[in-house]
């Protein structure tokens, strides 16, 4: 079970993720400077693999006995909460893209 310290981080970490300006994303040149949808996606699925490869450095570091089975447990409830977090994007990404297909022309 992750423990609240390995949830609050994942989401602290999401929320930094997400720190932009309120409103639609503008494309790229736009005026303002705003993140693209493009570019806050391949910051979000960086931070997962981030996740990751921590979480399997703390497994190694446990099996060569320098490291703390916590630091394993916390490392890889950060790395599930944070994939969690990324499908239900994903998801929902796929859903509105459906309902714009199922809009006449």
């Amino acid at each position: 079970m992750p423990t609240p310290a390995a949830a609050a981080n994942a989401y602290a970490a999401l929320a930094r993720m997400s720190e932009q300006p309120a409103g639609i994303a503008r494309a790229p040149g736009a005026a303002e400077g705003g993140a693209n949808f493009g570019a806050v996606l391949k910051e979000a699925m960086h931070a997962v693999a981030e996740a990751g490869h921590r979480s399997d450095a703390q497994a190694e570091a446990v099996a060569a006995g320098k490291a703390n089975m916590i630091d394993v447990v916390t490392a890889v409830a950060e790395s599930e909460t944070a994939i969690q977090a990324l499908v239900s994007v994903r998801d929902k990404v796929i859903a509105a893209y459906e309902e714009i297909l199922k809009m006449p022309i």
